[in-house]
């Protein structure tokens, strides 16, 4: 699809500037379509799109041909590029935007100032395989939530779009709508940057527990490296790691986000690990194991792959203790959709000590997060090469 097409215009024909819009591309050499939105909506205009990439405009938005050049020099930065007078000179914009996508942008955690901008350049394939359900001043925002939670890159340009319509209450009550589903799926485990953005969470107990995870586990491993860390998802643990550390996950789009960590990824299933027995001096599994059943061979895949005299840095929840269960059981209640569905094998501290001692690997070293999660440190017998 749109193998002549670099660019679909959507919403093109219906601006006053259509016409000088176009030469403007030509003159760029950018092989470009017009695509009216219409009554149809978004999902129509979508469906008749054949550029590698779709840029989409509201009509009623004075866009200067510059700006739409501006933000298509940007395209090779991010899958979503935003033209976004906010992030260049916000007092430029209305009072009622500005609260609107301050308070947007910090509950659901986007590092986007401008949620409401009428000029975005997607990747085309990614836009169109989008569940596009209705239309409505949300749905922007909808899609910028789905796409960002899948790992993909939001960047925005600051330029002058020439919007100064003020938001109209029937665009609040669209967004107050929508805030619970973004919401819930901004804060959802699956979201490609959950680790990554608990780091800096707003609540107190997560942002002190990812960090004295971190604080720990990259103790543990000091000095020794490369790392095969298994199951790094997005947390930054990876970017802390010595150079030629390898991250490793099954999900893809925690690798999308992960690749701003700047080590090797590797997609793959903790059980089956794609390499040569003793390949790394230490590897890291941290909030994994818990994650699947008793009987799946990944602790002898962690020790296969970890070198003699190597050491093995493994997390995970202390079902032996009251607080961790306790905690659990109120974090279950608060959000009842979260991650606690997820933990299909429950270990103690003996279980996990017994596990790896039947495995032939020491216990060397161990710390705790308020006494409810583990993090233990175990040695593989041999001489370290």
């Amino acid at each position: 699809m749109g193998g002549d097409i670099d660019l679909s215009v959507m919403g093109g024909p219906e601006l006053a500037a259509a016409r000088t819009l176009q030469e403007s591309l030509t003159a760029a050499g950018i092989r470009h379509e017009m695509v009216a939105l219409g009554n149809g909506g978004l999902a129509k205009a979508l469906a008749a799109t054949r550029g590698r990439y779709v840029l989409s405009l509201e009509p009623r938005a004075d866009v200067a041909p510059q700006v739409v050049l501006e933000i298509w020099r940007a395209r090779e930065q991010a899958e979503v590029v935003i033209a976004s007078r906010l992030a260049g000179r916000p007092r430029d914009a209305p009072r009622s935007q500005r609260l609107l996508d301050r308070f947007l942008s910090r509950w659901l955690g986007l590092p986007v100032c401008d949620l409401s901008s009428p000029v975005r350049l997607y990747d085309g394939r990614l836009l169109r395989a989008q569940p596009l359900a209705g239309d409505g001043p949300a749905q922007a925002s909808e899609i910028l939530v789905r796409l960002y939670a899948e790992g993909w890159r939001v960047c925005e340009v600051g330029v002058e779009t020439g919007d100064t319509r003020r938001r109209s209450w029937r665009d609040v009550f669209a967004h107050v709508r929508s805030f619970p589903a973004q919401w819930r799926l901004r804060n959802s485990i699956e979201s490609a940057d959950y680790d990554d953005r608990a780091y800096d969470s707003a609540i107190p107990l997560q942002r002190y527990w990812q960090r004295t995870r971190f604080r720990h586990v990259v103790e543990l491993v000091g000095r020794r490296g490369p790392v095969l860390d298994v199951g790094c998802g997005s947390s930054r643990i990876l970017s802390a790691l010595p150079a030629g550390s390898v991250g490793l996950d099954i999900l893809a789009r925690k690798l999308r986000y992960a690749r701003r960590f700047g080590r090797a990824l590797v997609q793959a299933s903790a059980a089956r690990l794609p390499f040569a027995d003793g390949a790394f001096p230490c590897v890291v599994c941290s909030q994994v194991i818990e994650h699947v059943p008793r009987e799946a061979p990944v602790l002898e895949e962690l020790c296969r792959v970890l070198a003699p005299g190597g050491r093995l840095v493994l997390g995970t929840p202390d079902y032996g203790r009251w607080r961790w269960r306790a905690l659990e059981a109120i974090y279950n209640r608060v959000a009842p959709d979260a991650y606690g569905h997820e933990h299909v094998t429950r270990f103690t501290r003996r279980d996990v000590v017994d596990a790896m001692g039947a495995r032939g690997l020491a216990l060397e070293a161990e710390r705790s997060i308020l006494k409810a999660e583990l993090i233990l440190a175990f040695r593989k017998p041999g001489a370290a090469s």
